[in-house]
C-alpha cells in the first residue's frame, strides 16, 4: 500500500476550548488509485491533507494521535528534514485556490524551474527547459512564450494547470488534489479532472482527491470516502456509493448533485447546518439532521460497520439506508 492513514486525529486549541477537526481517520490510497475524500465544508477533508503533507499550521493545530505510513515509513516520526526531502519529491499537493497558490512577483516559468534547481541541482537554463516541457505536458498553448508570463497573465484554469505541472515536477508517487475544480467553469472543470485521471495513469500515481461535489469525481475515483464532523461516515467503491448509498449523508449529498430530468425542480438541499466541531452533538454527528435518526444515534457514537467486503457506514441503520435508495 502506498499510504496508509491509521485512527489519526487532529485538534485545534482555541479561547473556545478544543475543536477535533479529524476524529479517529482510517483510510488507505495505493499507486495508480484514485481515493475521493468528500464532505461538506469544515468536515475535516483538508485537514487530512495537511496532515498527511506536514503542511498543518501548529500552533494552533496538533496531531493528537495515529500513523501515516508512507511506503511503510511513518511521516509523524520523521525529522524535519526527512520530511521536506519526501514532500515535493514524493509526495506533491495542488491547492485550490491557484492564484494564491503562485507568486504574482516571479514569473510561471521561474516558480516550475525552482523544483528542478532546488531539488535537482538544475542551471536555470536546463530548469526552463523543464519548466515548457511541463507546461505542453499539461496542455498550455505556446508554452515556450507564456512560459515567462506572469500569474495573473493566465486564465483560471491555466492557473490550476500550471498547479498541476508544480505538482508532477518531480514526479512524485502521491497527489493531493485540494478541491482543485473550485472556481472553475463546468467545461473546465471536467478538462482538469480528464488531465489528473490521464496523469494518474500514465505516471501510476496515487492521487487523493478533496472535494465537496460527488458529480465531478463519478468518472474518475476508485473509491471514495465520506466524511462528516472528522470522521469518515462511509467508504466503499465508487460505484457502490452511487448505485445505493449506505449512510443518509451520503444519500442527502447524492440527492443534492443538480440533474437534468429534474429541470424546474427546487434543488434538494440538506436540513440543517454542520455541526460546530467546539460543541459536536452526543451520538452520532448527523443526527440532528439525519432522517432516520432514533434514540440510539442520539447517544452512542456508530461504529464503522462491515457492509460489503469493501465498504463500511458508521450508520446504526445502514440496512433501511440501502433499501431506501
Amino acid at each position: 500500500m502506498l499510504l496508509e492513514v491509521r485512527d489519526l486525529y487532529v485538534e485545534f486549541r482555541t479561547r473556545d476550548g478544543v475543536a477535533r477537526a479529524v476524529n479517529g481517520v482510517t483510510c488507505a490510497v495505493d499507486a495508480g488509485e484514485t481515493l475521493a475524500v468528500l464532505g461538506e465544508s469544515g468536515s475535516g477533508k483538508s485537514v487530512t491533507a495537511q496532515a498527511v503533507m506536514g503542511i498543518l499550521d501548529t500552533p494552533p493545530g496538533r496531531i493528537g494521535g495515529g500513523e501515516i505510513l508512507f511506503k511503510g515509513r511513518d511521516l509523524l516520526r520523521m525529522g524535519k528534514e526527512e520530511r521536506r526531502r519526501i514532500r515535493g519529491q514524493e509526495t506533491a499537493m495542488i491547492f485550490q485556490d491557484a492564484l494564491s497558490s503562485l507568486n504574482p512577483v516571479h514569473s510561471v516559468g521561474e516558480q516550475l524551474g525552482e523544483m528542478f534547481v532546488v531539488h535537482r541541482g538544475m542551471s536555470r537554463k536546463d530548469a526552463r527547459t523543464k519548466a515548457v516541457e511541463l507546461m505542453d505536458r499539461v496542455r498550455i498553448p505556446a508554452a515556450g512564450q507564456r512560459v515567462r508570463d506572469y500569474p495573473h497573465q493566465f486564465s483560471g484554469g491555466m492557473r490550476q494547470r500550471i498547479m498541476i505541472a508544480m505538482a508532477l515536477a518531480l514526479e512524485p508517487d502521491l497527489i493531493i488534489a485540494d478541491e482543485p475544480t473550485t472556481a472553475l467553469d463546468v467545461t473546465v472543470q471536467a478538462q482538469v479532472m480528464d488531465l489528473l485521471a490521464e496523469l494518474r495513469h500514465e505516471y501510476d500515481m496515487g492521487l487523493i482527491l478533496i472535494t465537496h461535489d460527488l458529480g465531478v469525481v463519478a468518472d474518475v475515483a476508485d473509491r471514495i470516502a465520506v466524511m462528516y464532523a472528522g470522521r469518515i461516515v462511509e467508504s466503499a467503491p465508487v460505484h457502490d456509493i452511487y448505485r445505493a448509498p449506505a449512510h443518509p449523508y451520503t444519500k442527502g449529498l447524492l440527492r443534492s448533485i443538480p440533474r437534468l430530468d429534474q429541470k424546474g425542480r427546487e434543488l434538494y438541499a440538506i436540513k440543517g447546518l454542520p455541526p460546530n466541531l467546539l460543541r459536536v452533538p452526543p451520538g452520532c454527528a448527523f443526527h440532528p439532521r439525519c432522517p432516520l435518526a432514533r434514540d440510539v444515534c442520539r447517544g452512542e457514537v456508530p461504529p464503522l460497520f462491515q457492509v460489503a467486503e469493501d465498504r463500511e457506514s458508521a450508520c446504526y441503520f445502514w440496512e433501511e439506508a440501502l433499501d431506501a435508495h
